[in-house]
């Protein structure tokens, strides 16, 4: 199934922090996205594989997108290598995106930054014809990359206002991983209420600078450019 748009996260959940806002105005918009998480996020300190295997379907429902796969790398310590670029390289092959949208490339937790370089590495060495896995050669035009804990500067933003509640409904999907008042489990950086309350005020901030109600960050890794005036908000 050849997709619009390829959304990866190094654990479950990263996608619909980082872009789901975006995912929704493009499904909108009448594109596919596809979501590949590359661990299961089994070093979490809240929640079981099982758990989070069942709230990342929920999200995905939620989203719309066509597909959700995860490639099962070890949380924690999986490595930008050939093993793992190959097994990158050959869904991108068999997606053949556009657009692939991936961690931040520079973050608190260190599996956002390998799973940046990673997926980054893996895109271009896609477009090699001596890189062979039996599978037509596809290289994404573009790599954007997502905002994650750190407030990086964006080269663009993305209007989500329509969607932002939506946004907020598909990380509420990982009920074992944010704010429940009622959940028991030890205390994590993302399980607060000022955590969940941040993923409004950013997207709120980043709106404000752009003048409309509520946006996504992206950063490039080459100049972007528009074919008109037009295309500005």
């Amino acid at each position: 199934m050849k997709v619009d748009i390829l959304a990866f996260g190094a654990h479950p959940d990263d996608v619909e922090l980082g872009c789901a806002g975006s995912i929704l105005t493009s499904i909108n918009e009448g594109k596919s996205i596809g979501i590949v998480d590359l661990t299961r996020g089994e070093l979490g300190t809240r929640g079981d594989l099982k758990t989070r295997n069942r709230e990342a379907k929920n999200a995905a429902a939620i989203l719309g997108v066509s597909f959700r796969k995860n490639l099962g790398f070890r949380d924690g310590f999986f490595v930008n290598d050939e093993t793992h670029q190959l097994e990158i390289i050959k869904l991108i092959r068999t997606h053949k995106p556009n657009v692939v949208l991936c961690n931040a490339v520079d973050d608190r937790h260190i599996d956002h930054t390998k799973g940046s370089k990673l997926v980054s590495d893996a895109c271009f060495l896609s477009g090699l014809i001596k890189i062979d896995t039996q599978q037509e050669v596809w290289r994404p035009k573009q790599v954007y990359h997502y905002i994650q804990w750190k407030d990086i500067e964006p080269d663009f933003v993305v209007d989500v206002s329509q969607f932002i509640d939506q946004k907020v409904e598909a990380i509420k999907a990982y009920k074992s991983q944010f704010f429940d008042a009622s959940n028991k489990a030890p205390q994590t950086p993302i399980s607060t209420q000022n955590f969940l309350d941040s993923v409004r005020y950013r997207a709120q901030n980043l709106g404000r600078l752009a003048g409309v109600d509520a946006a996504e960050g992206f950063t490039t890794e080459r100049v972007a450019g528009i074919q008109s005036f037009n295309n500005l908000f």
